[in-house]
């Protein structure tokens, strides 16, 4: 069979190869690294690479991915072309698929997370038990749920709470939002996702590291991809918090900056840093050299103007100039120097024209230069061959240092042309991005294709009228909020980028001024710089108001996210999401009827929305109004026969009302819509308590604390069933895990209070008993608990005060029979402590003993 002839990608990177020169000292280091055993002190693990831009930072790195590669490396190379940290693992796992090795667990939960992330705002509107007794745990759940607005690198909720609250809190807000969420890995994934991601990640580069020597991770553009790569990488290599990275791994990052000492400083005996300066005099005569430019003139002539800069150095000596006269000066016109040598003036303008797109593929080049497909094919090839063209995976984009003074000559040369040229990219754009949104079905925001053609499109239309178009972008940018910050800051970065190519001051302004405000307070701050410069006849201002509302919810600060509804609902009466968020924050305090009101109004704007009604019905059922919740479950089943929710939560509220047979259908339904729905199988267990069927009870329970490990209401749900079937030791180990995930947690106190004095141990059970009465004054089963406890102990009078209480709380609970017993219990135990003391009195008349 002949053999297959090497692809275009492969005959460009061979000739970039052999084009390579200088460097010789750091690819010798890198080199010699693959000959030391990860054991050895002098190995490095870490290798950072950084210099000033042009200095030929990417081109080592792509170098020196091709030594990993001969030394039979996996590699996976990641520039700015990602925005988060679960970007950069679905890059290196795209990359390590395309070399066989397929992270297949990686792949699916990046899907789910994809899947989920512009559902983490209706996911945590649903509110913790009502068995899930402490109002403080409830508020701190509700600081946890940053969503969308996540840091990335760094959990979602780290923003928004102090570390001592943060240390109590992390582990039981995700086990009480997943309780209401329902599925714990797509809480987990949303409200951090680098926590769930990371450790499949280490797995399955641990199981690659079985099949080859080494793996190198090349993280380029570091400047850029550092600020929310950098934490998470330094957690990776330095703690064992996500697992144990193999040690045949080896890291190389790329920027224009020094490593962070702060953060790195204490493992410089596993780093070696490269700091990339201009070309050696001998390293740039040989670059020189090897395209032929040896005359002494013109070789001093090019070494004085350029500086040594490589991308300078490799742009001229490409042109192989012949006389010192050929050789212009890079300061004074850059573009000039830069295609001075290119002859074809039809190329020249391709070049200056392919440079206003920030990115360039087939696609766009074509759209951007007029002619026939084949001739745009071989110029498209041509042009990514250019030294100054950078591959950004199935991209191209040139080197800043050579863009800027192209995009500079051209608005200077020529304002109009310049407008205009750019008027056309854009029209292109906005075609190419309605033709998206018509191929939609619903809001177009979540869909990663369409965000990128609108920021393409609002690049273009900024360079071309700044003014006109600025006003849009900010509506965008308003819009971008509700999606999180890794969508906002591609819209803060455009700001910046399109204000600096066009010489807009204001544009500019406004994208430096954002960036600030992001990473000094998160959206929340952002929103509120722009409605501060906002002049009051915006249309995005209303929406602004309801989005930092949200924002300042999700941090836990309810009382200024309902001031902040409050000024949106002034500016619009009718939109929803504030209503709806408004009253969503009203259950987050507490204040559930309120919140009911605010859901009626919602329903009435939206009466077709199903969410709407089941959202209701949901918060009718955590205030015991089961006929009222049953019908507005009814109706969002009919609306949506698809919601696992709704019909979970319409068996929940069933079996409260006593109907089993049904609760058991609906909570069934549920778990075929959704099979690993932990939720559903905590209350069908409750059906099968009911039903008195305790095999499947704790059946059920165990597969939802599978799923759920570290749900603290679901552990106590399983003591309380083993109690139940006499198990107290084993129910101990529940309750203790549930008070280990949240230490206010007065029904886990109760309940493993009642088991201790089960087991005779009854100082520790009255300890408990009354930690829970702490929390919960009016917890009448726990005073019954008490009571009895008292009794054990010898105490009837207090006995008989908790038993009173109790009875006075709840006449007619559930506690009417164990408490009529206790009650008879304290009357006899009072009657024989009267008895004993009469007997032991002293005669009438005569003094008692001292």
């Amino acid at each position: 069979m002949a053999q297959a002839r090497p692809s275009m990608q492969q005959l460009i990177r061979q000739r970039r190869r052999r084009n390579f020169v200088g460097r010789g000292a750091e690819r010798a280091a890198f080199r010699e690294n693959f000959e030391l055993p990860p054991e050895h002190e002098r190995h490095r693990f870490l290798f950072h690479v950084h210099g000033i831009a042009g200095v030929g930072k990417t081109f080592l790195v792509r170098e020196l991915e091709q030594i990993a590669r001969e030394h039979g490396a996996l590699t996976a190379y990641v520039d700015e072309g990602v925005g988060s940290v679960p970007e950069a693992m679905a890059e290196i796992g795209r990359q390590c698929a395309a070399q066989r090795s397929r992270f297949k667990e990686l792949d699916r939960l990046l899907s789910v997370y994809r899947e989920r992330r512009h559902e983490a705002e209706a996911v945590a509107l649903v509110d913790p038990e009502p068995e899930d007794p402490s109002a403080g745990t409830l508020a701190l759940a509700r600081a946890g749920l940053v969503g969308l607005g996540m840091v990335p690198g760094v959990g979602a909720f780290a923003g928004a709470l102090d570390a001592t609250r943060l240390a109590q809190g992390a582990d039981r807000l995700r086990a009480r939002l997943s309780a209401r969420f329902h599925d714990q890995e797509d809480v987990q994934l949303v409200l951090s996702p680098e926590r769930v991601l990371t450790p499949v990640l280490m797995d399955e580069l641990s199981e690659a590291a079985s099949a080859v020597p080494w793996i190198v991770l090349f993280f380029d553009t570091y400047e850029r991809t550092g600020p929310f790569l950098d934490g998470w990488l330094h957690e990776v290599m330095t703690t064992d918090r996500y697992g144990a990275l193999p040690g045949t791994v080896v890291v190389v990052t790329a920027g224009q900056r020094p490593f962070d000492t702060a953060r790195w400083g204490g493992f410089r005996d596993f780093v070696a840093d490269v700091p990339l300066g201009p070309f050696t005099e001998s390293e740039a005569r040989g670059l020189l050299a090897d395209k032929g430019v040896r005359d002494e003139p013109v070789v001093a002539e090019v070494l004085r103007l350029t500086g040594g800069l490589p991308v300078l150095v490799s742009t001229l000596a490409q042109t192989r100039p012949a006389d010192p006269e050929d050789v212009g000066d890079p300061s004074a016109d850059a573009v000039e120097r830069f295609l001075r040598w290119e002859q074809d003036p039809v190329r020249r303008g391709i070049v200056l024209a392919c440079s206003l797109p920030r990115r360039l593929d087939a696609d766009v080049f074509r759209a951007v230069v007029e002619c026939d497909a084949r001739e745009a094919d071989a110029l498209y090839g041509w042009l990514r061959q250019l030294p100054f063209v950078d591959q950004r995976g199935e991209r191209v984009q040139y080197h800043d240092v050579v863009r800027a003074p192209m995009l500079r000559l051209q608005r200077r040369r020529s304002p109009r042309g310049w407008a205009e040229r750019h008027g056309r990219i854009a029209e292109v754009f906005t075609r190419w991005r309605e033709e998206a949104e018509a191929g939609l079905t619903g809001e177009p925001w979540p869909d990663e294709g369409w965000r990128e053609l609108r920021l393409a499109e609002s690049y273009h239309s900024l360079c071309r009228m700044p003014r006109t178009a600025l006003p849009m972008v900010l509506g965008d940018v308003v819009d971008a909020c509700a999606y999180g910050d890794d969508v906002v800051r591609r819209w803060v970065r455009l700001l910046a980028e399109a204000g600096e190519d066009a010489a807009a001051e204001t544009v500019r302004t406004w994208g430096n001024d954002l960036s600030e405000a992001l990473v000094g307070g998160g959206v929340a701050d952002l929103l509120r710089l722009l409605l501060n410069r906002a002049r009051g006849d915006e249309p995005w201002r209303a929406k602004a108001w309801a989005l930092r509302g949200d924002a300042l919810a999700r941090g836990g600060d309810h009382e200024r996210a309902l001031e902040d509804y409050e000024r949106a609902l002034a500016l619009d009466p009718d939109l929803v999401r504030a209503h709806r968020a408004k009253a969503v924050t009203r259950g987050a305090t507490g204040d559930y009827e309120a919140a009911l009101d605010g859901l009626d109004r919602v329903v009435a704007l939206e009466p077709d929305n199903a969410y709407n009604i089941i959202l209701r019905g949901e918060y009718h059922r955590v205030l015991r109004h089961h006929d009222e919740a049953i019908r507005d479950l009814d109706e969002g089943i009919r609306l949506d026969p698809t919601s696992d929710f709704a019909w979970a939560s319409r068996g929940a509220a069933r079996e409260r009302r006593g109907e089993l047979e049904a609760a058991l259908a609906d909570l069934n339904r549920a778990l075929e819509l959704k099979q690993d729905y932990s939720w559903a199988f905590a209350r069908r267990a409750r059906v099968w308590r009911g039903l008195g069927d305790h095999a499947r009870q704790l059946a059920d329970l165990d597969r939802a604390l599978a799923l759920q490990p570290d749900w603290a209401w679901g552990r106590c749900e399983r003591g309380d069933a083993l109690r139940a079937a006499g198990d107290d030791e084993a129910a101990l180990a529940d309750y203790d895990h549930a008070i280990a995930l949240d230490p206010g947690y007065a029904s886990a106190y109760a309940s493993r209070g009642a088991s201790l004095s089960r087991l005779g141990r009854h100082e520790e059970a009255l300890a408990d008993l009354d930690r829970a009465l702490e929390l919960r004054p009016s917890y009448a089963w726990a005073l019954v608990h008490r009571a009895a406890v008292h009794l054990e102990l010898g105490s009837p009078e207090r006995a008989s005060a908790d038993a009173g209480r109790a009875r006075d709380l709840e006449p007619r609970t559930a506690h009417g029979d164990p408490l009529a017993s206790l009650l008879a219990r304290v009357d006899a135990a009072r009657a024989a402590a009267r008895t004993r003391s009469s007997e032991q009195a002293p005669p009438p008349g005569r003094p008692a003993a001292d």
